[in-house]
């Protein structure tokens, strides 16, 4: 700056209209002259004596004049930051970087001037980054809490051109700096009531006997009305210590309305009142069980009522035991800790078979699909349900897009057997080409959409039906035509096993399909060491009554001398962590399937004495891949859905993705000391 002062705008305007006015006079006078030249000489007079009094004002009054409008400016500006100072609205300003750099009294009161001035805004407000500070015109506003108060932040740029003092006198260079200006508005009072209104807002509850029929069979006709009345002492008890309403609709069905803030009660312990009635000893040779769904958050009463039956189908799906809550944000689920329990009537097979029957029977064509990265039992299950089409003639596809060499040896034989017809197996985008509005679509051992072998194609087929024993999450496939999802059962084979026996009177299996369905028993069983029941065995005698064969079974799944040898190192190098859980890492190298070995390797720790579960991890494909089993004494379904996995209470997995085995194993151990901690586990 020259130190010199250039007025402009009005101001500038004002000051020189003398001066103009003069010029004009000047050719007024000349124009005078040529009518008169004596009133022209007297014109003149005045114009000269003007003239001379503006130069002289002008000369000799801009000091002053300099002085007193800098004065004004000075007092103008010293009043707007005396106010902008004792401003009740706490106040701050940044510069590019985020650092305080001016504070109002208010804004000194929330903060330590002495420990923030100067400092990144991140040391007052950790939430707050250099990432999200405004980087244009926007105006961002941000929920923060600070000195036990509740506040929104306001943050906003303002241009430094635009804040010069006296900048409508003063013609500067243009700059293209900036400030962030930071602006907190007291909510906590707000916040206080709306979330003493939202505490007292209505949830909607039911809870059902998982296995009231097999418990009252377990005790003796003079106890059973004496279980029954504990039972429903043991509800009413519980939800009216948090100040709700319970009424029982059916002999083994609740329903339960209650405030949200009962709800944050019953998550806090965990929804007790599971242990509680499981504790229930009248002579009952089988322990009883709850499910619970519950519905919070929805737009309307009837929403939550809505919630509640989604959420206590889920928990039904996911084997009875536990606890879901339902809402708008995602489900939340709790208990969960016992092994399915299924039961030895067949009623619900024969019933979901014959309404199978009618779906496929009403339709052009079928489509049977798996889960992606298919392994022998969901395929083996897809071979069982084309068997079923066959019989029914109808046109069946069964879509599968890659075969994993774990695979390999059972979609050849399918492919090699004397029924095999081009085109019966096929890819999503054939799938996908020659669908229409005619068309079934059976989804076998999977219930999520997203990670089945063509997601898009469930979008396309107006009939759906979903075959699973894997417990429910979160995810599911909407509005299904035919949902059978029983975690009770072994493997899909074994649920489609039955299903055929009750599809058409006298039904044949080939050879081949005899033993896809049984190998996919085989395989997910263990060789029937783990989760069988009286109807797995059933299920099998079904299916070597009609052809079956073990040798040759046995002899399609051997593992070659790498894997042998992959296991091998999985138990040489295994971890014993808190004496009760067997971590590892399985070589990826040279394998030709490492997630099917590690989960091989994972069943073979079970087999060391004290171990209650197994971990195995496996890096590939970029990601990691955990494995994990248990026998009876830990549900490992509940840790992997910690992961962001799922499964079964004693076979489950996880995947985890940008991280490597030793991060993904200091995860894994975080994970269960807090569930150990919390009594999760």
């Amino acid at each position: 700056m020259s130190g010199k002062l250039i007025v402009k705008g009005k101001l500038r305007n004002y000051l020189w209209t003398p001066m103009i006015l003069g010029f004009l006079m000047i050719l007024v006078d000349a124009w005078v002259f040529l009518l008169d030249i004596r009133a022209g000489m007297v014109l003149a007079g005045f114009v000269f004596v003007y003239m001379v009094t503006i130069l002289l004002m002008m000369i000799f009054s801009r000091p002053g004049l300099t002085s007193e409008l800098i004065s004004f400016a000075t007092e103008y500006g010293q009043i707007q930051k005396e106010l902008l100072k004792e401003l009740e609205l706490p106040h701050a300003l940044l510069d590019e970087s985020g650092k305080v750099i001016w504070m109002n009294t208010a804004f000194e009161k929330l903060v330590d001037r002495d420990k923030t001035f100067r400092k990144s805004i991140t040391s007052i407000f950790p939430e707050i980054n250099r990432d999200r500070l405004p980087k244009g015109e926007e105006v961002l506003d941000y929920d923060v809490t600070i000195a036990d108060g509740e506040y929104q932040m306001r943050m906003k740029r303002i241009g430094l051109s635009d804040m010069a003092l006296l900048s409508d006198m003063n013609e500067t260079d243009e700059y293209d700096g900036y400030l962030i200006a930071v602006y907190l508005f007291d909510e906590t009072a707000l916040k206080l009531a709306l979330k003493e209104v939202d505490n007292q807002s209505l949830v909607m509850g039911l809870i059902y006997i998982d296995n009231y029929e097999e418990a009252m069979e377990s005790v003796e006709d003079i106890g059973r009305s004496l279980l029954s009345a504990f039972i429903d002492r043991q509800v009413n008890q519980y939800v009216s210590t948090i100040d709700g309403i319970v009424r029982k609709t059916e002999k083994d069905k609740y329903l339960v309305i209650m405030r949200k803030s009962a709800l944050a009660k019953l998550k806090e312990d965990k929804f007790r009142l599971l242990e509680d009635v499981k504790n229930i000893n009248m002579g009952n040779a089988t322990a009883v069980t709850l499910s619970i769904g519950i519905g919070v958050d929805g737009l309307s009463y009837a929403q939550n009522s809505e919630f509640a039956r989604n959420a206590i189908d889920v928990a039904l799906g996911r084997g009875g035991d536990q606890a879901v809550v339902k809402s708008p944000s995602g489900i939340l689920y709790y208990g969960g800790k016992s092994p399915e329990k299924g039961n030895n009537a067949r009623v619900k097979a024969r019933v979901k078979a014959q309404a199978l029957a009618e779906i496929i029977s009403t339709k052009e064509k079928v489509f049977v699909m798996g889960h992606r990265n298919g392994d022998v039992d969901s395929f083996g299950a897809s071979v069982g349900i084309a068997c079923a089409c066959e019989n029914l003639d109808k046109e069946c596809h069964i879509v599968l897009n890659t075969v994993n060499p774990s695979l390999q040896p059972l979609v050849d034989l399918v492919r090699n057997g004397p029924d095999y017809k081009e085109g019966d197996i096929i890819d999503g985008q054939e799938a996908l080409e020659i669908a229409d509005g005619n068309t079934a679509l059976v989804i076998v051992d999977v219930n999520r959409p997203s990670i089945t072998e063509c997601p898009d194609l469930i979008r396309r087929c107006k009939a759906v039906v979903v075959l699973d024993h894997h417990r429910a999450g979160a995810e599911i496939v909407e509005n299904a035509t035919l949902s059978y999802v029983e975690p009770y059962a072994s493997s899909a084979c074994e649920m489609v096993a039955e299903i055929l026996q009750y599809i058409k009177d006298g039904l044949k299996l080939t050879d081949v399909v005899a033993d896809s369905l049984y190998s996919g028993i085989v395989m997910d069983t263990q060789n029937f060491i783990a989760r069988t029941g009286v109807r797995t065995f059933e299920a099998a005698a079904y299916l070597r009554r009609n052809g079956a064969d073990v040798t040759r079974v046995r002899k399609m799944f051997r593992d070659d001398a790498t894997d042998y040898r992959a296991k091998a190192e999985v138990t040489r190098h295994a971890e014993v962590y808190r004496k009760s859980y067997a971590i590892s890492v399985c070589p990826s190298d040279n394998l030709k399937n490492p997630t099917v070995t590690a989960a091989q390797a994972a069943n073979d720790l079970l087999n060391i004495g004290g171990i209650k579960a197994s971990f195995v991890m496996v890096d590939y494909q970029g990601k990691i891949y955990i494995s994990a089993r248990a026998i009876d004494e830990v549900n490992v379904q509940i840790v992997m859905e910690k992961l962001g996995g799922g499964g079964h209470s004693n076979m489950a997995g996880a995947q985890l993705e940008g991280t490597t085995t030793d991060a993904a194993i200091v995860i894994l151990k975080n994970t269960l000391d807090t569930m150990i901690k919390e009594g999760e586990i």
